[in-house]
């Protein structure tokens, strides 16, 4: 997220959208450089969306006279036909999909077609998304329910960083989804928010009205622990304002909301039906509060406390995700940044571990990653050389000859994806190579947007696009 002491500096945000003001982690890190000054914690979260992998050790270059092109083309599907792909998710319970920026249409429209193909063929039923807990219990509620103004709750929810989703394509995708639940009401599909930038006011609602419920008694100590902690006013002022706050009274806002979180845990759940279902819903909405809470008490001054924070970010969209797989039963799409849902590091002294690392852990080969790359087109960022970092387009022309996304705009003239697992050994060889592709995040330009990485082992599979262009902001 971010964090705040000149207008760059300021505005750190947790992950590649959390929801706080433009600075990302990338950005933090930039003032890092510039002088060694307090982050802002909005930047913080949205670091893991850029930064150069590390080279996968051990790679081999491809065979002398094999041709790359060729040798992938063979295992290339066309995006337009999805059904290749039922077989190469297999039995997974969670496919995560990323995205080379943060707010292109191309990205954000394949991810909602494959999703809508999943729940028709394979039974998923969830779609999650880089956004925080509470915001997901919103959209989740409208998208089950109807209630509500889901236009509304875009723009009151995705502010800041996370402006990038107040798009028409998240729109049309949550339209969707209520229109499939309206006319399937056995197979409802749900959404949720995996990540920890914004505890919202719902979710302290949550907590309390629970507690209200069923330990009465415990109400008042809840009240005090939470009082600090429950924001008031709109989403990107909340967060630029406790980003600002001290360490040590951020340190003590965490204190409070986790000793509320081991309180009532600590507690038996009520009586009767349901009772043991609600105890740990409530609990896991207290345990998100104070996944808020730990994340900007950490120390965002220094390289250190940045690459802690991230590390419990990835660590904590995971153990999210996982928990709602578990307790739903739900196959889901997860939808990050490429950053996140793979397996590699984008870089290690500041990304100690990606998300999809840790989902591989709990979740093994239940979990596939699926990369994107472009080749060139537009996308939506915040502008980092403009006064107040405004949001606006920007256009890419290709990357050289020795890039990744080279070779792969030949491969085929429309979008197209493949498994890296079951291709040529030619093409695994080409694969396994670092090479240059695009990884924008919420800010641009930035350094380190450009980066080499091995695809093979960093994703599962891939969707490569030849053009993209910048998505619909609402």
């Amino acid at each position: 997220m971010r964090g705040g002491v000149s207008p760059r500096t300021v505005r750190v945000r947790a992950g590649c959208p959390p929801g706080v003001p433009p600075t990302t982690l990338d950005r933090m890190r930039l003032s890092l450089r510039r002088r060694p000054h307090r982050l802002p914690l909005v930047g913080l979260l949205l670091a893991a969306c850029l930064g150069a992998l590390a080279p996968a050790t051990g790679a081999v270059a491809a065979p002398a006279g094999s041709d790359p092109v060729r040798e992938l083309a063979r295992s290339a599907r066309p995006l337009t036909d999805l059904r290749p792909l039922d077989r190469m998710i297999g039995s997974a319970k969670v496919v995560g999909i990323g995205e080379a920026t943060h707010s292109s249409a191309e990205f954000f429209e394949a991810k909602h077609r494959i999703f809508e193909h999943l729940v028709e063929s394979r039974g998923f039923t969830t779609f999650a998304l880089e956004a925080s807990w509470s915001t997901g219990l919103l959209v989740d509620e409208w998208v089950r329910t109807g209630r509500g103004d889901i236009r509304a709750i875009m723009r009151d929810e995705f502010q800041e960083s996370y402006r990038l989703w107040n798009t028409e394509e998240y729109l049309d995708l949550f339209l969707r989804m209520r229109e499939h639940n309206r006319l399937h009401p056995g197979h409802r599909v749900r959404f949720m928010g995996n990540d920890l930038g914004y505890a919202g006011p719902n979710l302290f609602d949550a907590v309390t009205s629970y507690v209200a419920r069923v330990h009465p008694e415990l109400l008042p100590s809840f009240r005090e622990l939470y009082r600090d902690s429950r924001p008031t006013g709109e989403v990107e002022a909340w967060m630029k304002g406790y980003t600002e706050r001290p360490r040590a009274e951020r340190q003590r806002m965490a204190g409070d909301v986790n000793r509320a979180l081991a309180l009532l845990e600590g507690q038996a759940p009520g009586k009767g039906p349901g009772a043991r279902e609600a105890h740990l819903w409530a609990v896991q909405h207290a345990r998100a509060i104070a996944q808020v809470g730990n994340e900007y008490a950490h120390d965002l001054t220094t390289p250190e406390g940045i690459a802690a924070a991230m590390l419990y970010r990835d660590r904590v969209m995971a153990e999210n995700t996982a928990w709602w797989q578990r307790r739903t039963g739900d196959r889901m799409v997860l939808s990050a940044h490429n950053g996140h849902v793979g397996y590699a590091s984008p870089k290690p002294d500041h990304y100690p571990r990606t998300q999809g690392a840790f989902l591989r852990d709990v979740l093994g080969r239940d979990y596939v990653s699926v990369g994107t790359s472009f080749g060139r087109g537009s996308f939506n960022a915040h502008d980092t050389e403009a006064p107040g970092e405004p949001i606006r387009a920007f256009t890419v022309a290709p990357l050289g000859p020795d890039s990744s996304t080279h070779t792969l705009d030949r491969v085929a003239s429309a979008p197209f994806y493949l498994d890296m697992r079951r291709t040529t050994p030619a093409a695994r060889d080409w694969l396994a190579v670092p090479r240059p592709v695009r990884q924008v995040g919420t800010a641009y330009p930035w350094p380190g947007e450009v980066a080499s990485m091995p695809l093979s082992t960093t994703y599962d599979l891939l969707i490569h696009f030849p053009r993209v262009s910048a998505a619909r902001l609402r």
